[in-house]
């Protein structure tokens, strides 16, 4: 497992930009995982965002962040980000980083119970 925390979470005003980072720590190497963001608004279920596989090659996202979201990763800093754009009343959530190790450089993983290692989440409020 790694220990994940995520930061850059806030409010923002509706069509704005937020930045989401998620440092990775422990005795491995986070280059061996596959990572994720998930995000729970209140009362409702932790649901998918975006994910990425190991070597970052490949991408997939919820169809409500596609096109204004963007994950990437930077292996040498072990940090996760997820770039939110035009960002709207419905993003409000808690947004939670996860990560499974992955055999597979090429695999993307959606659904919750796939990552073993998640962060505390960070609060992001978006107001029109």
């Amino acid at each position: 497992q790694v220990q994940l925390v995520e930061s850059g979470g806030g409010l923002v005003q509706a069509g704005g930009s937020l930045r989401l980072s998620c440092a990775a720590s422990g005795r491995t190497t986070f280059g061996w995982f596959a990572v994720g963001w998930f995000r729970q608004a209140p009362g409702k279920e932790r649901d998918f965002g975006a994910a990425m596989c190991r070597s970052g090659g490949i991408t997939h996202y919820a169809d409500s962040v596609k096109g204004r979201f963007t994950i990437s990763r930077d292996n040498a800093k072990n940090t996760l980000y997820l770039h939110m754009n035009s960002l709207k009343p419905e993003d409000t959530a808690v947004y939670y980083c996860a990560a499974k190790v992955s055999r597979d450089a090429l695999s993307v993983y959606k659904q919750r119970d796939d990552y073993d290692s998640w962060g505390q989440g960070t609060q992001v409020t978006v107001f029109s």
